[in-house]
Formats: structure tokens, sequence, C-alpha cells
């Protein structure tokens, strides 16, 4: 039993088991992650990992287990308890997901309107977050005008726009070369204790985990879970 001013984990996996189908996705994980910590999950392709970051967001419902963030039980067995939108989580998923109707910066209006941010706050709060990872003089441009790194840094901006408690990322270097990996690293490792945001992020890569630091955990299909 945590002590009375121990803080609730961001997140706490029990004995979380997802299906699909005949194929077990991810076989009872446990997972206790701090508050303000950064935590990578490696595996192989198909191994289970994102759907991790599916069931912790609640896009996806665990058929045994729990899920809970900061001390509040978010899903169970078949049930989310907490819905997505509810959750303060912001999500960087593998293919960028923007919206390709939309501008740069209404890619993040659109988020902070949808969780009912003050109109008169949203447009400095969207200049502040692009100046943050150097996209302010491309606001006004559509996705497919950027390149791989320019989405990277605007899916991240509009991630973290409405101050999420859990930032999840889902292999977020993957599609950048070499050199702009390097450089988007550093920036992804410095965000945790830049914004005070609790960070997990899927990645097949260890260099990832020698930059960003934080536990380990190893999942696969045939594999133990471990946590390092």
């Amino acid at each position: 039993m945590a002590h009375v001013n121990e803080p609730s984990p961001a997140v706490e996996l029990k004995s979380v088991t997802k299906r699909f189908g005949t194929r077990v996705a991810v076989p009872a994980l446990s997972l206790n992650v701090a508050r303000g910590s950064t935590v990578g999950i490696l595996g192989p392709s198909g191994g289970g990992k994102t759907t991790v970051l599916r069931l912790i967001a609640g896009l996806d419902v665990p058929d045994g287990g729990e899920v809970w963030l900061n001390g509040h039980l978010a899903s169970s067995a078949g049930r989310a308890h907490v819905p997505p939108s509810q959750r303060n989580i912001g999500f960087v998923f593998q293919d960028l997901a923007l919206w390709p109707h939309m501008t740069v910066a209404g890619n993040l209006l659109f988020v902070l309107q949808s969780r009912g941010w003050p109109a008169g706050t949203r447009k400095a709060r969207t200049d502040e977050m692009l100046e943050m990872v150097g996209m302010a003089d491309r606001a006004g441009e559509y996705p497919d005008h950027l390149s791989g790194g320019e989405q990277q840094r605007v899916a991240l901006a509009r991630a973290l726009i409405a101050t999420p408690d859990l930032l999840l990322l889902d292999e977020p270097l993957s599609s950048l070369d070499p050199e702009l990996r390097a450089g988007l690293r550093e920036e992804l490792a410095a965000i945790p204790k830049r914004l005070g945001v609790t960070m997990i992020y899927v990645t097949h890569d260890r260099s990832d985990v020698v930059v960003f630091g934080g536990a380990e955990v190893i999942i696969g299909h045939d594999s133990a879970t471990s946590m390092h």
C-alpha cells in the first residue's frame, strides 16, 4: 500500500492482456510508471508495443487486467471507465496522423478547441508551441508541404499543446534519416524535464534508449516482459 504522501503512479498496468482473434498481442503485462519519468518499450515488429500505447490512451480496451492513470481506474476487461478524451494524454502516432486539410496552426488550434480552451488563449498557445519546435514560420502551411522532420515537429507540438500529463510516442523517429534522427532525439529527450510530463515511447532502436534514458521494458510474442 502506498504511503499517504506518495503520489500515485502516472501509469499502472496490472496484468493487462490484449488479444486479436487467437493472437495474444499483449500477454499479462504489468508496468508501473512514476510521474515525470521516461519509459521506453522495446521489442520486435508486431510484438505488441503499439497496442500497449493504445491501451494506455484508451483507444483499445484490455481483455484482461486493469489500466490505472494517476490513481484512477481507466480501463478494465472489456470496458473503458475513462474515455480517451478525458485522459489528458498527448499521442504522437507512428504515421503522425496530421489532419491534411488543416494548416500547421489549424492542427494545433483544433486540439485546443476540442479540449474547451477559451478562444482568446488559443492563438497565443499555438504560437508558443510552434516556436518551441521551430515551426513558427510554417504556421500557414499544409502538412503535405512539409518534410518528414517538419511533420514530426508539428505532430509533437500538437501532442503537447493542451499540456498533457502523459506523452505517448510510437516509433517517433523511425521515418527520419540518421541526421534528423540525431537532432530530434536530443530534443525529445529534454521534454520530460522541460515540461514536467511523463513520457512513454515505443522503439526498436536501442540508440533511442541510450539518449532518452529512463526505464526499459522489453516485450515480444515469446519473450518475458522485463524492466530495467
